[in-house]
């Protein structure tokens, strides 16, 4: 009896030892890795749910180890507002940073500004000028499977379509175009978290209508875009998203020369396309019959909210084409012929849209 009272004590004290240690070990840095990010304490929110996204971030090894601190230290004050933080701290280091309020200050703080209507690539190259990286490198970022998973467990909007083999770019179209405050040392993943998060609050006024249409997010933002880029010298975007959805249900071709440009990767800008690009047989370029009454396989840029708002609420008419002069007025008709014809006016009376 005694021999047996012996081994309970003695496994119980092995197993507080053990907890004892992996306690300890749960306070230790995740790594020694120096690489900041910017972790936000929302106010009201709970100290539970606090370390939930410490674990969420990989910025602790042991949500129990922390529970466990807190516990302990009941005085500590976990302060809101956004704080730089390192894998390279010890849970102690975070929680008592939190605890002094040591919040970035707006000198920490710049502006990034993202133009509606701009390629992916563009955008690459903004954030690679604010993160010292380089273009390539952030494209390897946006384009890597299991980061693109992660996003869209944590999106609403984002879905398994951005993963198809075709799509040039999987985040071209989601990332909201704006002015962004950042913090310095914003990491690539920063800035495009704050991006998604001015997609999701745009998106989110339009759920319900989002929800009832018969076109998924994806394609609703697909052919938003090319609203963006074949609207955007017109004053009429609802009208030109009608357009393009008579064209779609009537198994017509969209016709539009942005999406070729892009299945080429060229610029409107850069020079006219060959004609083995305009019939070239790709998942974008919408001129071919073999696209008939189809989308491209994703969005060509990032359109804005009035692009957006266009496609989920177009106007009904029975237009198939349309242009518009260089004040921004649209012209709508129905046939072919009536669209050239409206174009030689236009050029002949000077009012004809020159791209620079």
């Amino acid at each position: 009896m005694k021999k047996k009272l012996i081994i309970i004590i003695g496994v119980i004290l092995v197993i507080i030892i053990l907890l004892i240690s992996l306690y300890f070990y749960g306070l230790t840095p995740v790594s020694k890795e120096s690489d900041t990010i910017t972790f936000t304490i929302t106010s009201g929110e709970s100290k539970p749910d606090i370390i939930d996204a410490l674990d969420k971030e990989g910025l602790i090894k042991s949500k129990v180890s922390a529970y466990i601190y807190v516990a302990i230290h009941r005085n500590l004050n976990l302060q809101a507002g956004d704080y730089e933080l390192s894998p390279n701290m010890s849970l102690e280091e975070i929680l008592n940073k939190f605890h002094d309020g040591e919040i970035i200050t707006e000198d920490n703080t710049f502006d990034l500004t993202f133009v509606e209507g701009r390629r992916l690539v563009r955008y690459a190259d903004t954030i690679a000028s604010a993160t010292n990286t380089t273009s390539e490198e952030v494209i390897e970022v946006l384009s890597d499977p299991e980061y693109l998973n992660e996003l869209i467990d944590e999106y609403w909007f984002l879905t398994d379509d951005i993963l198809n083999e075709d799509i040039y770019y999987p985040l071209e179209g989601y990332l909201f175009a704006s002015t962004y405050e950042l913090y310095n040392g914003s990491s690539i993943k920063d800035i495009v978290k704050r991006m998604l998060d001015g997609m999701n609050a745009v998106l989110s006024n339009y759920q319900e209508e989002i929800e009832k249409s018969n076109y998924s997010i994806h394609e609703l933002l697909t052919l938003a875009s090319i609203v963006e880029v074949e609207g955007s010298t017109s004053g009429d975007r609802a009208g030109v998203a009608g357009v393009f959805y008579n064209r779609l249900e009537s198994g017509w071709s969209l016709g539009s020369d942005a999406t070729t440009y892009y299945a080429a990767g060229v610029e409107f800008s850069e020079r006219d396309l060959y004609v083995s690009e305009i019939n070239d047989i790709n998942a974008y370029n919408t001129r071919p019959a073999a696209m008939a009454g189809r989308l491209p396989v994703g969005p060509i840029c990032s359109p804005s909210e009035e692009s957006i708002e266009a496609v989920l609420n177009p106007e009904h008419h029975d237009y198939y084409f349309f242009v518009a002069d260089k004040n921004g007025k649209t012209y709508f008709t129905k046939t072919n012929a009536e669209h050239d014809a409206v174009i030689s006016e236009l050029q002949a009376s000077g009012l004809w849209y020159e791209y620079n």
